[in-house]
Order: structure tokens, then C-alpha cells, then sequence
């Protein structure tokens, strides 16, 4: 009975760890969004489901542009089962490398912060599936591996379970700027 115990206050113990931002605050390359959101670039994705299953594949192509602290980010996705989907985020960067977002299918405004080579992302996502839709909280997280490349690990849940997993990684230096 005590191992169990003891082995449940481990798992509770490890399992209610998560990173914190300012974890990568003495990383680098330092991530500056506004400088590698620009342009034009394709970004390559999955989705896994809760037991790891990857249920969708896809490609994104990107526009970003910016004036001064205002954003616009452009998105067309492109799943492997033939659906295209569209998303436009409209940025804004705030004191402290502190950001906000808006996009047609977020609930409310995203905020997100920069600390060395990572970038944290948190909104409320709306995904119509079949005759409904359903509101999200995802946690994104971005690592800037070099000026090219940047990873995007994304946790998906609902009422604090996860429930899918989506992976991105973004490729300036390929040089593609569409998934066609």
C-alpha cells in the first residue's frame, strides 16, 4: 500500500510540472517573431490524437507582414484528406516581448510572450466537427532552432484534458513558398 502511495505521489508530482517561459531566458538564438513571421514560407504539420495516433497531415503556406508593431499573419492549410482551410491573424506586439492576436475561428485574443529562443501561445480555438463546433484551449510553443527553423509543439484540450497533440515545423531555407 505504501509503494502505491508513493508511486501515485510520484506520478501527480511529475505530471503537475510544466515549463514556464522564462525557463529560456538565456537561450538563443533570441526568437524575434516579427522578423521571422515575414514573408512568405511553408511550414509542414501533424495531428495526433490522445493515444498518439497521427489523424491528419498537412501543409501551411504563410504571409506575414508588418508596420511597426501591427501584424498580419495569412495561413492556408492544406490536409492531406483534401480539405483547405484559412486562417488570418492580426498581431500586435506589446511591450516586455509580449504579444496579442485575434483570427476569425479564435474566441477572444490570444496572448502570447518571447524569452530567448522559445515562444509561448495560448488562445481558445472554435473547430467545427460534423454539425457542431467545439472551443479548444490550445498552448502552443515555439523553438527557434536557427534563423531558418522553428518547431511548434502544440498541446490541444478540452475542460483541462488533452485530447490531440500538433506538431509544426516551419522551413524558410527550403525556399518553397507554396505547398503546390
Amino acid at each position: 500500500m505504501i509503494k502505491r502511495l508513493t508511486l501515485l505521489f510520484l506520478l501527480l508530482l511529475v505530471t503537475s510540472c510544466s515549463a514556464d517561459i522564462s525557463d529560456y531566458k538565456n537561450t538563443s538564438p533570441r526568437f524575434d517573431i516579427k522578423t521571422y513571421f515575414t514573408g512568405e514560407f511553408v511550414a509542414w504539420g501533424m495531428v495526433q490524437d490522445y493515444s498518439s495516433q497521427v489523424t491528419l497531415r498537412f501543409c501551411v503556406e504563410l504571409n506575414g507582414t508588418w508596420q511597426n508593431n501591427q501584424g498580419k499573419l495569412q495561413e492556408v492549410f492544406y490536409f492531406h484528406d483534401g480539405e483547405i482551410s484559412y486562417r488570418t491573424w492580426l498581431l500586435t506586439k506589446l511591450p516586455n516581448d509580449e504579444y496579442t492576436g485575434t483570427a476569425e475561428d479564435v474566441v477572444g485574443v490570444a496572448k502570447g510572450k518571447q524569452t530567448g529562443h522559445a515562444f509561448r501561445w495560448q488562445y481558445q480555438l472554435s473547430v467545427p466537427i460534423n454539425e457542431s463546433t467545439y472551443t479548444f484551449d490550445m498552448d502552443d510553443w515555439m523553438y527557434q532552432l536557427d534563423n531558418d527553423r522553428v518547431m511548434n509543439k502544440t498541446t490541444m484540450s478540452k475542460l483541462g484534458v488533452d485530447v490531440a497533440e500538433i506538431t509544426l515545423f516551419f522551413d524558410k531555407s527550403s525556399g518553397k513558398k507554396t505547398c503546390q
